[in-house]
C-alpha cells in the first residue's frame, strides 16, 4: 500500500486492508482512493481481492475525515468481473459453499455502499458481470469514452444476483431486466443514458481532471450533512410521499440545530467559509 491511511484520517491503520491487491491512498484534505491491483488478471475479482476490498471499505466507513472515496483499476481496466479460475473452482463446490462464496460478495458490496463519505468509480477499459455491479454500487460513477460495460452473466448460464441490487437502483427495473437477460456489451454513452454513469470523459488525462474536480467540489461540503443525505434517498425511495412527510420534517429540524447546521448557516450569513471548508 503506497500510503496507508494515517492520521488525521484513522489513528491506526488498519493493516488487513493493506493487502497487495488493494491499494488505499488518502490525503491529509481526505480524498481517499481505492484501487483494485490485480492488473494482470484485468482485476477480476476472486476470493481474496473481494475479501482485500471488504477490509478496505470497512476501513473507511470508519476512518474520520474522508470526504469522498474514489475508486478505480490498475492497468487501464476496470475490472474484467469474476475471475476465470474463481469460477472454476465453483463448480465442483456444493450449493452450501457457492452461497457463502457468493454472500462474501454481497457483504463487500454492501460495506461499499455505507461508506458516508461520497462514493465515485473511475472507470476505464472494461467493466464487467461484477465490475460493472461495483460501479453501480457507488454514490456517481466516471467513465472515458472508450469503456464497454456488459452484464454477461446469462452468456454463462448464471445470473447478476448479487450486484442486482445496486444496477437495479442505478438504472431501473425495466432497463435492468433487458441488460440482464441479453448480456450484450455497450458503451459508455448508453451507460451515461441509462444513468449507470454519471459523466462520460475523453480519457484517461480527463478522468483524472474530473477526479480533482469532485474532490475539490467535496471540500464545500459538510461531511455529516453528506453522510445524512445518502441516508435521506435510501430511507424515501419509492415511498409514498404522505409515508415519510413527518420523517422529513424531523430530519431537517435536527439537522438544523445540529453542529453543523448551525455553523454551515452562521458562514453564510457572514459571508465567510464554514469550518470544512478548506
Amino acid at each position: 500500500m503506497t500510503n496507508p491511511i494515517a492520521d488525521p484520517l484513522v489513528e491506526v491503520p488498519d493493516t488487513d486492508a493493506a493487502s497487495k491487491l488493494v491499494h488505499i491512498e488518502a490525503t491529509p484534505e481526505g480524498v481517499a482512493t481505492v484501487t483494485l491491483n490485480r492488473a494482470l488478471r484485468r482485476n477480476a475479482f476472486n476470493a481474496e481481492l473481494i475479501a482485500a476490498l471488504h477490509e478496505a471499505f470497512e476501513t473507511l466507513q470508519g476512518a474520520e475525515g474522508v470526504r469522498v472515496v474514489f475508486l478505480r483499476g490498475a492497468g487501464g481496466t476496470f475490472s474484467a468481473g469474476a475471475d476465470l479460475e474463481w469460477m472454476r473452482d465453483a463448480i465442483d463446490r456444493t450449493e452450501a459453499d457457492n452461497r457463502d462464496d457468493a454472500y462474501q460478495m454481497a457483504r463487500m458490496l454492501k460495506s461499499l455502499w455505507d461508506i458516508p463519505a461520497l462514493t465515485v468509480a473511475l472507470v476505464e477499459g472494461g467493466a464487467f458481470g461484477g465490475g460493472a455491479g461495483l460501479a453501480a454500487a457507488c454514490d456517481m460513477a466516471v467513465a472515458t469514452s472508450d469503456a464497454k460495460f456488459s452484464f454477461s452473466e446469462v452468456r454463462l448460464g448464471i445470473i447478476a444476483a448479487t450486484i442486482s441490487p445496486y444496477v437495479v437502483a442505478a438504472v431501473g427495473p425495466r432497463e435492468a431486466r433487458g441488460l440482464f437477460a441479453t448480456g450484450r456489451l455497450f458503451d459508455a454513452a448508453y451507460a451515461e443514458k441509462i444513468g449507470l454513469v454519471t459523466e462520460v470523459v475523453a480519457d484517461a488525462a480527463e478522468l483524472d481532471a474530473a477526479r480533482d474536480r469532485i474532490a475539490t467540489d467535496m471540500t464545500a461540503c459538510a461531511p455529516g450533512a453528506v453522510a445524512e443525505s445518502k441516508r435521506l434517498v435510501d430511507d424515501v425511495a419509492y415511498q409514498p410521499i404522505e409515508d415519510v412527510m413527518d420523517e422529513t420534517a424531523k430530519r431537517i429540524a435536527r439537522i438544523r440545530i445540529s453542529d453543523e447546521g448551525q455553523e454551515g448557516v452562521r458562514a453564510f450569513l457572514e459571508k465567510r467559509k464554514p469550518s470544512w471548508a478548506l
